[in-house]
């Protein structure tokens, strides 16, 4: 007997309907996809319980004829395409004939939809692929379905299914993508019984973006809109100092369908290079409008995978638009920044306003005899006013004179008058008097240095101390300096010289701790959460791993629609990169949902230690450098979380050697 069987029916169809139903989105997306190609200006969406149970689309579309409804639910059966040249120039979002077949095969399904041409509507149940009920029935032009019990009569793909946070989640995300890429549609997503999401329907762009992602993120964004070589790119761009750790906001539509361009994202890139930081991308909002025979959109199942029939139009339209628009975003901001131009100011020479002032001092008149006398004036306090006085102006014409050029004030004008000129030759004279001996501090005069205003003031300085030794387990360490701004230079029992990355030093040492502690100890309140928002996919990822944020030292409360709060983080880590950090994080646990809880710990570990340490290039004090290396001594630090050294070893024979200095 031959081996190969021809399955029946029912059997083709359940494994025909895993090629397009995958999960509760997939569904919504076929079929609000449905809804938008029949030129639905309005669709509301509702799910419950992630949409396993329940999910209803209803639109104001054309509706289907009663004559066609029957037909529409055969496999392959479709309005959109009739030929084979017609594949070449899809321009509407389905075309295959699958969905319908595919969602009753796994489902209760009911449709309830009528044609504007049509007096009376109809009434349509489909259970498992096969059909139950048809009649008519009243209702307004357009059509619902209702989907009840996805997956009932294929409990090994029900298995498969994750929370219904999860599933509610990624149809959130779907409806998203939607209401961004056709923002002339009002769609209104209703979660459990809560409107979640409704757009304005207007047309603008802008709209559906303050909808989706909220204020702050509408307002950190530049506007696109360019074309060249049969490619027109429009939407938004966020600026550069608003780029995330991620691509996950990163939006592209291609003729007003959602896909994943790679080629965009490379041309984003390219564009961003000199703008945005080493590591940071761009959110964005864009849609390519092009030539429908330009792009093939039937490669992938789900259609989120498009080919070109040339990428060098597309990334070269990308990449000036997103480079014009930042070039125009960085200008009008520096209009919008630059104040009015400010009257021209008269130069005065300090000496003549100098005298001008003390001129006027002395032209008031004198006292009368009843009253108290003055006081004598204070010739050092005079001085310090005269200085401030300089300094005040943006261009004096003379530097003040070193000690050593006051002898030579009695051949110069001095604007302080002849008492002061002479009280300051007889302190010079007394200086100048004194023995080497008795002023050890003092060094030898040093010859004023020229400038482009005249002679410089000279520095005094003091002999320096030799630095303390510092004992560590019977060793002996001196501190000598820090090269860079970042290398520590310790000189070891006059033997040795130890060079300490002082980041990679602290970024190990709030490692260790944070893994000691688990975050308890280390958290700290913030003052004033921080909201951050996040795609759907993220999102859900930090709600399903909140127990992994508080062991990371951070209090994350769910703040709804995409966005979450953050109430106290890790008190090493900066205000400033907190947000990030949670992006970071959530963007890193969205990629790899499988990894085991303890190696998701150490990447988080790892990542905040690496922003709340010091960062190579900072100024630090010797007080924090002399610290850093007796920790790093102490507790004998060798690596960094990465694995990059903590500390170089140079011994004195080695320099010896390189300086010649030992045969």
């Amino acid at each position: 007997m031959g081996k190969i069987n021809v399955l029946d029916k029912h059997v083709a169809e359940l494994i025909a309907a895993g090629e397009v139903v995958e999960r509760p989105s997939s569904v919504i997306k076929e079929l609000v996809e449905n809804s938008i190609d029949a030129g639905a200006t309005a669709i509301t969406v509702e799910i419950k319980n992630g949409g396993v149970t329940f999910m209803r689309v209803s639109d104001n579309g054309c509706g289907i004829l009663k004559e066609d409804i029957r037909p529409a639910f055969i496999r392959h059966a479709t309005s959109k395409v009739k030929e084979e040249d017609d594949l070449d120039a899809i321009a509407t979002l389905g075309f295959r004939g699958e969905a319908l077949a595919s969602v009753a095969s796994v489902s209760h399904l009911e449709l309830i939809t009528k044609a504007r041409e049509e007096e009376t509507g109809t009434r349509y149940l489909i259970e498992g692929g096969e059909e139950v009920l048809f009649e008519d029935a009243g209702c307004p032009d357009g059509t619902t379905f209702i989907i009840r019990d996805l997956f009932y009569n294929v409990p090994a793909r029900m298995k498969f299914l994750k929370t219904d946070m999860a599933e509610g989640n990624a149809v959130s995300n779907v409806i998203d993508k939607i209401a961004l890429s056709h923002p002339e549609i009002a769609i209104t997503y209703i979660k459990d019984s809560k409107n979640v999401l409704r757009t304005a329907g207007d047309g603008k762009l802008l709209s559906a973006i303050y909808a989706v992602y909220g204020r702050d993120f509408a307002k950190s964004l530049i506007p696109v809109d360019y074309a060249l070589g049969g490619v027109h790119v429009t939407g938004f761009i966020s600026r550069p100092e608003n780029a995330r750790p991620n691509r996950n906001m990163q939006n592209f539509f291609i003729n007003h369908r959602f896909v994943i361009c790679k080629t965009a994202m490379a041309a984003i890139g390219e564009a961003c290079k000199g703008s945005v930081m080493v590591g940071k991308f761009p959110s964005c909002v864009l849609n390519l409008d092009m030539s429908f025979n330009a792009v093939d959109v039937n490669v992938h199942p789900t259609k989120l995978e498009v080919r070109f029939v040339n990428e060098r139009p597309v990334f070269d339209a990308v990449y000036h638009a997103v480079k014009t628009a930042l070039m125009n975003g960085e200008r009008r901001k520096e209009a919008h920044l630059t104040p009015e131009p400010a009257k021209p100011v008269k130069r005065v020479n300090p000496f003549e306003l100098a005298q001008k002032v003390f001129r006027e001092r002395d032209e008031q008149p004198a006292p009368k005899p009843a009253q108290t006398p003055l006081p004598k004036v204070d010739l050092r306090e005079e001085k310090k006013r005269s200085d401030a006085l300089f300094e005040l102006l943006d261009e004096p014409v003379v530097s003040t004179p070193s000690l050593n050029q006051t002898a030579k004030l009695s051949d110069s004008v001095s604007p302080f008058g002849d008492d002061y000129r002479q009280h300051i030759a007889e302190k010079q004279a007394a200086k100048e008097s004194e023995p080497a001996e008795d002023n050890p501090e003092i060094s030898a005069p040093v010859e004023p240095q020229e400038t482009e205003n005249g002679p410089v003031q000279e520095t005094v300085q003091a002999i320096e101390e030799p630095k303390p030794l510092i004992e560590i387990d019977e060793n002996y360490y001196r501190y000598i300096g820090e090269a860079f701004k970042t290398y520590i230079i310790i000189e070891k029992n006059d033997r040795e010289l130890l060079l300490i990355d002082k980041h990679a030093a602290h970024e190990r040492i709030i490692y260790e701790k944070l893994k000691k502690e688990k975050g308890s100890g280390y958290s700290q309140l913030l003052l004033t959460p921080i909201t951050v928002t996040l795609n759907k996919i993220d999102y859900n990822a930090v709600i399903e791993n909140l127990d992994v944020f508080a062991e990371a030292g951070f209090d994350i409360d769910d703040f709804g629609s995409g966005s979450i709060i953050v109430r106290s983080a890790p008190q090493y880590l900066p205000l400033e990169d907190i947000e990030p950090s949670v992006i970071e994080m959530a963007g890193y646990l969205t990629e790899h949902k499988k990894e085991i809880r303890s190696e998701k710990m150490e990447w988080i570990y790892a990542n905040v230690s690496c922003r709340a340490a010091i960062k190579g290039g900072n100024r630090s004090t010797e007080q924090e450098l002399i610290a850093l290396a007796k920790q790093v001594e102490n507790e004998d630090v060798r690596h960094c979380p990465h694995g990059r050294p903590v500390c170089l070893l140079l011994k004195k024979s080695e320099l010896e050697r390189m300086f010649g200095r030992v045969e």
